[in-house]
């Protein structure tokens, strides 16, 4: 399987470099703490604690790999204002009700909490990209068919 590069915003980029340093140095640092001291508890096959940290290990280290793998791959950049959406745009829309909501346009590593997220491989964000304020675009959902207009169109900055 090829290696797919993913778009970071440098906002996200900084969030998941920090996870990974937290999660090599003192997250590491303190499971091995607990496992220890499970580990002092005496009988490995009956001891619960033991269990639980060795299994928290795993999947810590299995996040490590993941954001090592994440990192390694990404393209880290900002979006320039081009008018149009693309990935990394925050863009304003409305319904045929005629209510609005604002979505970032972006993979879900760059998620911003208070912020919806179109996925660029998901039917909105695909149907968003390339559109400008003004054009109406339409994609279909297992709701069925729906139709927005992009009203407002920038570029993300945290």
């Amino acid at each position: 399987m090829a290696d797919k590069t993913t778009w970071l915003t440098p906002h996200a980029h900084r969030k998941l470099v920090d996870e990974m340093e937290e999660l090599t140095t003192s997250g590491r640092r303190e499971i091995i703490a607990r496992i220890a001291e499970a580990r002092a508890h005496g009988d490995l096959k009956e001891n619960a604690d033991y269990d639980a940290a060795k299994n928290e290990q795993g999947m810590m280290e299995a996040r490590i790999r993941q954001l090592r793998h994440l990192l390694e791959t990404a393209e880290v950049r900002a979006v320039s204002d081009t008018g149009r959406v693309e990935v990394g745009s925050m863009v304003t829309v409305r319904d045929a009700e005629g209510d609005e909501d604002q979505y970032f346009v972006a993979t879900p590593e760059n998620k911003v909490p208070g912020y919806l997220l179109a996925s660029p491989s998901g039917p909105l964000g695909k149907a968003l990209l390339g559109a400008a304020v003004g054009e109406q675009v339409e994609y279909e959902a297992p709701a069925g068919t729906f139709a927005l207009t992009v009203i407002a169109v920038k570029p993300y900055s945290p």
